[in-house]
């Protein structure tokens, strides 16, 4: 089950950093990066660490299941952004 992020996201980039597969984006080298208010975790190759929740300083980091039901439209978001980008 992969992570999401949801909501409060501040996009600090700590999760960015955090990750050892590189699946948050968007990452410093990504187009938008400076301006990102949000970050989002790609859940096909996210590998369910969960260092990213340990390093969320908003607790804005969910495993899918767990999303609470006011932001369960957030494990869409997460994936429709990568769906975007291919």
């Amino acid at each position: 089950m992969a992570f999401v992020i949801a909501a409060p996201c501040i996009a600090d980039y700590s999760c960015v950093e955090a990750c050892p597969v590189d699946c948050i984006s968007p990452g410093p080298d990504d187009p938008g990066f400076d301006k990102a208010e949000q970050l989002f975790i790609d859940p096909q190759n996210c590998i369910d660490c969960g260092v990213c929740v340990d390093v969320c300083p908003v607790d804005a980091v969910y495993e899918a299941d767990l999303l609470p039901p006011k932001w369960a439209h957030y494990e869409q978001i997460n994936a429709q952004y990568f769906e975007e980008l291919s």
